[in-house]
């Protein structure tokens, strides 16, 4: 009997980690520079690498960026088309990978390129309209107008990029106590109190931070114990660590993506730490066509351990599986998606051989089936 017992656990556990091992990869693409219906669902097995298309919707324009709700019931995403760019909710089955499309509203702002949701909003950076919309969740998760617009002001010495504000990112402090956006336009750092229940504000300007001129502020990421915020400059490769233990940020080390020998054009992308929080990754896109990699230290200060060619060209995005096995870059003008095997111990990136093929991915999130 006893025997038996030990069996039935062995199979349950064997089971229950195999199952694990199968992840949603949701993956948002341009659909205006080859064929491409949108949103596309893939199952992922992260102990192999090995894929399976389950779904895409059908024909929507530009989804260049992805949030998906914390039930994983839905699917948020922008419609990058200059002043008729729109934000879309879908409904999202995880087991099917279907997306029923629920309704759009305007963005309030032109080109959105990055957005994120929590269970009463959903928050817009609007790159080209230089500003930031939020949106309110009905009970059934549809989107109202926006109730609230934010625009920024000023511009920077960058005469062909900086000409005016260009919101690129929000994100969430994780205590959500914050929304943090960055500027590309004019070397800021935006700090809003958030405050959710608010009927018509729910952001309000705490503070603004001002980084190096000419850097262009792009994607930000902060250390998984909350004490450190990592800012990825886009124009020059400058990769900023602020701390953060007292609800402001201060700068305590500058470094770059950018080997010092470096003579290419610089176009940093995206940042990411893996889940173990020992290691930062960030992309670099214009010539380079690279990841690094850094250590993270025990006072968040970061360590340049290597960097690695993507193996195409526009690494616009990447993600991490959850338990930290394969890294992905989607590389946006070779139109596939790297997969790369990731050393826990050291942090290195090893070619898997693994690809998938499809039309300029530029969003790729991660969930559970």
């Amino acid at each position: 009997m006893q025997t038996k017992k030990l069996t039935l656990l062995f199979l349950f556990t064997g089971y229950f980690l195999m199952a694990q091992s199968k992840y949603n990869l949701i993956v948002g693409t341009y659909t205006n520079a080859c064929q491409s219906n949108g949103i596309y669902v893939y199952e992922i097995d992260i102990t192999t690498g090995n894929y399976s298309l389950k779904n895409s919707t059908e024909k929507i324009e530009n989804p260049s960026y992805l949030s998906l709700s914390a039930d994983k019931k839905k699917l948020y995403s922008v419609n990058e088309s200059g002043e008729k760019s729109r934000v879309t909710t879908f409904d999202f089955n995880s087991l099917s990978g279907r997306m029923s499309s629920q309704g759009s509203q305007s963005a309030s702002g032109a080109d959105p390129c990055h957005l994120i949701n929590d269970d009463t909003h959903v928050i817009v950076a609007n790159y080209s309209g230089g500003n930031i919309a939020v949106f309110e969740k009905g009970n059934d998760g549809v989107l109202s107008e926006a109730k609230q617009v934010v625009t920024h002001y000023g511009k920077g010495i960058n005469a062909k990029r900086q000409e005016s504000p260009h919101v690129h990112m929000v994100g969430f402090s994780p205590d959500k106590k914050y929304v943090l956006a960055s500027d590309l336009g004019n070397d800021k750092i935006y700090m809003y109190r958030y405050e959710p229940q608010s009927k018509e504000h729910p952001l309000v300007l705490k503070d603004t931070i001002n980084v190096k001129k000419g850097s262009g502020p792009r994607h930000f990421t902060f250390s998984p114990n909350g004490k450190q915020v990592y800012l990825l400059q886009e124009l020059d490769g400058t990769l900023t660590v602020f701390d953060y233990a007292t609800d402001t940020l201060t700068k305590i080390q500058e470094t770059s993506v950018a080997l010092p020998d470096f003579k290419g054009e610089t176009s940093a992308a995206a940042i990411q730490i893996a889940p173990d929080g020992q290691f930062l990754y960030a992309t670099n896109r214009g010539t380079a066509n690279t990841i690094s990699i850094f250590k993270i230290q025990n006072d968040g200060k970061l360590v340049f351990v290597a960097q690695t060619p993507t193996l195409g060209k526009g690494p616009r995005d990447f993600a991490i599986d959850p338990f930290g096995n394969l890294l992905l870059v989607a590389q946006h003008y070779t139109n596939e998606i790297i997969i790369f095997k990731r050393d826990q111990k050291t942090g290195l990136l090893t070619a898997t051989g693994q690809k998938i093929n499809l039309c300029a991915p530029v969003c790729l999130v991660f969930s559970t089936l």
